[in-house]
């Protein structure tokens, strides 16, 4: 059982960490990636308007994943 609480709360301090607790690290990875390429967009501006989106993204589908993954188990 995941708690997708625990996993909202990892992604939200560190991007894509919610994503490694639920065991999807390909995933994890990929926030990770896209986060750094916000962090350098911030120079072109773009990136304070995309970094917030994904982050936010982020803790959402840490906690749909962890609950997704709870329901598949109590199945």
């Amino acid at each position: 059982m995941k708690n997708a609480g625990l996993a909202s709360v990892l992604s939200f301090f560190f991007a894509g960490l919610g994503q490694f607790y639920n065991g999807h690290f390909g995933k994890g990875v990929a926030f990770i990636v896209v986060q750094a390429v916000n962090i350098l967009l911030m120079f072109l501006l773009i990136g304070f308007i995309t970094y917030p989106i994904v982050w936010i993204w982020g803790i959402y589908d840490a906690y749909k994943s962890a609950e997704r993954i709870n329901a598949e188990q109590r199945a």
